[in-house]
């Protein structure tokens, strides 16, 4: 005669009952370790989250800037001083790519001028200089229109932006790259001499920056 083993119902109930709690057990496990996962990034990001970087105009001379007509195209000689500002204290600043350029009108007067890659510490500062120059650039007609009304009021308003890239680095631990903009604003003294200069400004603005 066969056997089997016949299992009663009340037995069936209780390896049910532990089934579920195994079930439970596991869920509240991985609920917990999920959750600790969550809280430490949280707890990295709110304490090494880094502050964007500073920068600030130092000093503009614009030793040359004319106009040629029939088509118009100007020329352009700047000498720039930036200051670069790392506020960080936990954070330091891989520079990757820094391309400095001029603008006046929104019209670029300037090729763009790459500094050299460097790193920066945890709130150290840089000076940075570069030296502009626009070779028979292209302008808009109205150009020549814009600088005459300039040195009639006595005051040119210069613009001058960086972009590039950089990495942040936490300990041991480097950034992807980030993409950042900053965009300065010199006022400089404007008069019948120019545009055959020299012009100068030695007052110190903050830029704006963006990453």
């Amino acid at each position: 005669m066969s056997q089997f083993d016949a299992k009663s119902p009340r037995h069936c109930a209780k390896q049910g009952f532990h089934i579920r709690k195994r079930h439970k057990k596991l869920l509240y496990t991985l609920c917990t370790i999920l959750l600790s996962v969550i809280s430490i990034i949280f707890i990295i990001y709110f304490i090494m989250r880094p502050s964007k970087p500073e920068f600030s105009l130092k000093q503009v001379d614009i030793n040359q800037l004319n106009l040629s007509s029939s088509p118009q195209l100007v020329n352009s000689s700047i000498e720039l001083t930036l200051l670069s500002k790392n506020p960080n204290q936990r954070v330091g600043i891989y520079y990757d790519e820094l391309h400095v350029y001029a603008s006046y009108k929104n019209q670029q007067i300037t090729v763009p001028t790459s500094l050299p890659p460097f790193y920066q510490g945890h709130g150290d500062d840089n000076l940075l200089t570069a030296s502009l120059v626009g070779t028979g650039l292209p302008v808009a007609p109205s150009f020549g229109y814009e600088v005459k009304r300039d040195q009639t009021v006595g005051k040119l308003v210069l613009y001058l932006k960086a972009n590039g890239h950089l990495r942040w680095k936490i300990v041991s631990w480097v950034s992807g790259k980030y993409r950042f903009n900053v965009n300065c604003v010199a006022v400089l003294p404007f008069g019948p001499s120019i545009p055959s200069g020299p012009i100068s400004t030695k007052q110190g603005t903050q830029c704006s920056t963006t990453v």
